[in-house]
C-alpha cells in the first residue's frame, strides 16, 4: 500500500510518499509528479521516519510527583479521588491517563488564573504541528485562557522576514512558488545555507546553473552553493545590511532602476534615493578599508548589476534575520526589488527560506502575540518570547502552555531561560520524545507526529498541503488535548475532527483560506494549493498591486550602524567571531533526527569549524571550548577549513549537550527581537 503525505522537516514542504507493509513503513520515497518534491528527496525525508518506531516515544501523559506533593491539599475532591490511579515513571514523574492529566492541567490553569489573573499565563509553540492545532493553540490561550501572550518559533527565526515585508510590500510571505527558479535569470543567495537547509530548493538552483543561469552567494564563509556562483560575496559578520545598501547605491548611481514601475506602483522613492546616495555606509569603497575583504567593492558592484538588468530573485534565510538589524535587512531586500520591478511577475520575486514544517502556518493561524488568524490585529497586543522569559523571572508570568517547542535548547541565553523555566508555578508540554523542556515540565503530552495525523501544513512558498496517517497511532492531536482542556474549564469546544477545526479557520480566515477545503486539498495531496486560496490558489502575489492599504510599495531607508567584526577589524582587534548552522542529517534540536538510526550514525555530535588561517593560532587544538560573555559550551571537536576566513567560526546547534546556544544575550533584532544568533564574539579555549 501507498500513503502520500507531507515531508514533516524543514519549510520546503516536500510530498512524501510511504510504502507499508503490514502495517509498518517499509520505505519512503517521493512520486515525480510531486510538485514540490519533483521526485526527490533529501535524506531527512528518505530516512527521518525512523523515530517513529522508537521506543523514546512518550506514549502516555506524565505529571510530576513535586508537583502532585505540591497540590494535593487544594486538588478538588474529583482529582484526588483518582491520583491512586498514577503509576511511577521514574523518580521524577508518574504516568497518568490522558483524562486525568487533561482535568489537572484545566484546574490548574483555572487556579492560577484565579489567582494572578489571566495575563499571568502564556502560550508558546505551534509551528512544529497542524494549522489546525496552531489556529486551536492561539485561541485557546486568547480566548479560553484569555490571555494576549501568544508566540511561536519563528520568534528565532522569520519574524523579521514578516516585519520587512509587510512593512515595505504588505505581506511578510513569499512572492512566488520555488518552481519560479526555472524562470529567472539571475539568482542572489543571501545568508541561507541551502543545500543544507533546504536541498530540495537547492536542487532547482542547481538545474538552473547547468542551464546558464548565474548565482551569487553572499554569506560570511563558503558554503557548497559558492561552488557553482559566479559571484562569491564572503561577507564581514553583521554586514547584510551594508551590502544591500551599497547594492541600491550602485543601481541609483548607474540609474539602472525602473522608474515606469516605480512611478506607477512605488511611494517614497526621492527620499529613499537621497538618502543612500549620501549614506558612506553604502558606498561599495568602503570595503576598501577592511582588510581581507577588500574584493567586495567590485563584487558587489557587479552583482547590483546583474540583479537589475536581468529578471531575478532573491533567497534568504536565517543569515539575514538573525541579527539586531534582521527586519531592517530584510526592507532592504524588498527595496532592491522595487527599485528594479523585480516582483510581482513570473521568475522575479522575494523568497524568505522558511525554516520548520509549518512555521509559516503556525503564523498565518495567528500564534504571535500582534496578529491574529490571517494577520488580523488582535484584541489585544501580547508579549514577545523574550518578554514572557522577563515576566516569569519578575513573577508576573506564572504559567507557560508548550506546543512542541524545545525553548531549553533552540533559544537564546539559555542560563536565563533555565532560571526562568525553574521559577514557573505550572509548565505544560506537548513533545513526541523527551527533551530540554520536559526536563522541566509539570504535565507533559505525548502527542501524535505528522506521519501519524491529518492536518493542513503550509510551506515557504505559501503551499497549502493536508497530511493523512501514515501508521496508525492511539495516542491523541495536540488540538484534541487542547479542546478537552478548554471543555474541561468549562467552555463549550465541541469539535470531532480536523476538519471541523479547519473549516472554521476557512470561515474566520477567509482572506487566504475561504476556498481551501478539504476536499480540493485531499484531490491535490502531491500538489496543494497556495494562498490565498478562492476557488484557485495565487501562484504570484503583488502582480497588480502591493498588499499594503493603498496598494503600493513603500522604500523604507535604513542606514547600517558602525560596529562588531567591521570595527573590529578596521581597529586591529585580534578576535573570532562565531555564526551557527544547520547541517543536512539532523534538524532543529534533532529530537526526531537523534532518534533515526540512519541519520544520526551519519553524525553524532556538533562539529565547530574554524579557519586554516587560525590552527597556528590555537596550537593546532583539536578540541576546544567556546566562552562568550553569556556562558561557555561544552567541549567541540574542530575541524579547520578553508572555507572559513581568519577570525571566524561556524558550529551546528542541534545537540543540545554541546550548549552552543548559551553563548548567546539578548542582543536582538530592534523590531521584533529575534536573537542575534548569526553573530557571537567569543574566546577559543583550547582543551
Amino acid at each position: 500500500m501507498i500513503i502520500d503525505t507531507v515531508c514533516t522537516y524543514c519549510g520546503v514542504g516536500c510530498d512524501i510518499s510511504f510504502e507499508i507493509e503490514n502495517g509498518r513503513i517499509k520505505k519512503a520515497f517521493a512520486k515525480k509528479e510531486g510538485l514540490v518534491s519533483q521526485g526527490r528527496l533529501c535524506i531527512k525525508g528518505r530516512k527521518g521516519w525512523e523515530y517513529l518506531y522508537s521506543p523514546d516515544r512518550i506514549k502516555k501523559p506524565w505529571i510530576r510527583k513535586s508537583f502532585v506533593e505540591k497540590n494535593i491539599d487544594r486538588f478538588p475532591e474529583k482529582i484526588k479521588n483518582k491520583l491512586n490511579t498514577l503509576t511511577d515513571l521514574d523518580s521524577d514523574f508518574y504516568e497518568s491517563d490522558l483524562n486525568l492529566a487533561v482535568e489537572i492541567t484545566a484546574w490548574k490553569l483555572q487556579d492560577i488564573k484565579n489567582l494572578y489573573g489571566s495575563h499571568s499565563i502564556a502560550g508558546i509553540g505551534g509551528a512544529r504541528t497542524s494549522c489546525e492545532s496552531s489556529y486551536l493553540f492561539q485561541k485557546f490561550i486568547r480566548k479560553y485562557v484569555g490571555s494576549p501572550h501568544i508566540d511561536n518559533c519563528a520568534r528565532v527565526c522569520h519574524s523579521p522576514s514578516l516585519k520587512g515585508m509587510k512593512t515595505t510590500i504588505g505581506e511578510g510571505a513569499a512572492t512566488n512558488p520555488f518552481d519560479d527558479i526555472y524562470d529567472t535569470e539571475f539568482i542572489i543567495v543571501i545568508g541561507s545555507n541551502t543545500t543544507e537547509a533546504h536541498p530540495i530548493v537547492a536542487n532547482r538552483i542547481f538545474d538552473v546553473v547547468k542551464k546558464g543561469v548565474d548565482v551569487a552567494v553572499i554569506d560570511v564563509r563558503r558554503i557548497k552553493l559558492s561552488k557553482i556562483a559566479k559571484y562569491n560575496c564572503v561577507i564581514p559578520f553583521e554586514t547584510n545590511l551594508m551590502v544591500l545598501n551599497m547594492m541600491a547605491q550602485v543601481i541609483l548611481e548607474e540609474e539602472l532602476y525602473n522608474l515606469d514601475f516605480i512611478r506607477k506602483r512605488t511611494k517614497g522613492f526621492e527620499a529613499y534615493r537621497r538618502k543612500i546616495l549620501n549614506d558612506p555606509y553604502a558606498d561599495p569603497d568602503f570595503f576598501k578599508t577592511v582588510k581581507g575583504y577588500e574584493y567586495l567593492s567590485d563584487t558587489i558592484r557587479e552583482v547590483a548589476r546583474a540583479y537589475a538588468n536581468k529578471k531575478s530573485m532573491i533567497l534568504w534565510g536565517l543569515g539575514v534575520t538573525e541579527h539586531i538589524d534582521g527586519s531592517k535587512a530584510v526592507m532592504a531586500i524588498t527595496n532592491l526589488a522595487l527599485l528594479t520591478g523585480n516582483i510581482g511577475k513570473k521568475g522575479a520575486g522575494l523568497m524568505p527560506l522558511r525554516g520548520q514544517n509549518n512555521v509559516q502556518g503556525a503564523c498565518d493561524m495567528g500564534c504571535l502575540p500582534y496578529f491574529d488568524l490571517d494577520y488580523r490585529e488582535p484584541e489585544e497586543i501580547g508579549l514577545m518570547t523574550p518578554d514572557i522569559i522577563e515576566g516569569i523571572l519578575k513573577g508576573k508570568i506564572k504559567a507557560l502552555y508548550n506546543v512542541g517547542e524545545d525553548i531549553a535548547h533552540i533559544h537564546p541565553n539559555q542560563n536565563k531561560i533555565h532560571n526562568a523555566l525553574r521559577k514557573l508555578e505550572f509548565l505544560v508540554v506537548h513533545e513526541l520524545f523527551p527533551n530540554e523542556i520536559t526536563e522541566f515540565a509539570d504535565i507533559v503530552f505525548g502527542v501524535k507526529s505528522a506521519y501519524e495525523k491529518e492536518g493542513v501544513y503550509i510551506n515557504a512558498e505559501r503551499r497549502l498541503h493536508l497530511s493523512q496517517p501514515v501508521i496508525d497511532s492511539d495516542l491523541p492531536d495536540d488540538w484534541e488535548i487542547l479542546r478537552d482542556v478548554a471543555f474541561k474549564m468549562g467552555f463549550d469546544v465541541f469539535y470531532r475532527t480536523s476538519e471541523d477545526v479547519w473549516n472554521e479557520v476557512r470561515k474566520v480566515g477567509n482572506v487566504r483560506f475561504s476556498g481551501a477545503t478539504y476536499r480540493k486539498l485531499k484531490e491535490r495531496r502531491l500538489e496543494g494549493l497556495q494562498w490565498p486560496v478562492k476557488e484557485e490558489g495565487t501562484q504570484i502575489l503583488h502582480t497588480e498591486k502591493f498588499r499594503t492599504l493603498d496598494g503600493y510599495g513603500y522604500f523604507q531607508y535604513n542606514q547600517w550602524k558602525y560596529r562588531g567584526m567591521v570595527k573590529d577589524i578596521i581597529e586591529g582587534n585580534d578576535v573570532v567571531y562565531l555564526t551557527t548552522g544547520r547541517i543536512g542529517v539532523h534538524y532543529n534540536n534533532a529530537i526526531q533526527t537523534r532518534r533515526c538510526s540512519s541519520l544520526i550514525n551519519k553524525n553524532k555530535e556538533d562539529v565547530l569549524l574554524l579557519s586554516l588561517e587560525d590552527r597556528d593560532r590555537f596550537n593546532n587544538a583539536r578540541t576546544v571550548i567556546l566562552k562568550s560573555e553569556y556562558g561557555e559550551t561544552a567541549p567541540l571537536k574542530v575541524v579547520y577549513s578553508d572555507d572559513i576566513k581568519k577570525g571566524t567560526a561556524f558550529v551546528s546547534f542541534h545537540f543540545p549537550e554541546s550548549k552552543i546556544n548559551f553563548l548567546f544575550g539578548d542582543e536582538s533584532d530592534s523590531y521584533v527581537k529575534t536573537a542575534r544568533f548569526k553573530s557571537v564574539k567569543v574566546k577559543v579555549i583550547p582543551v
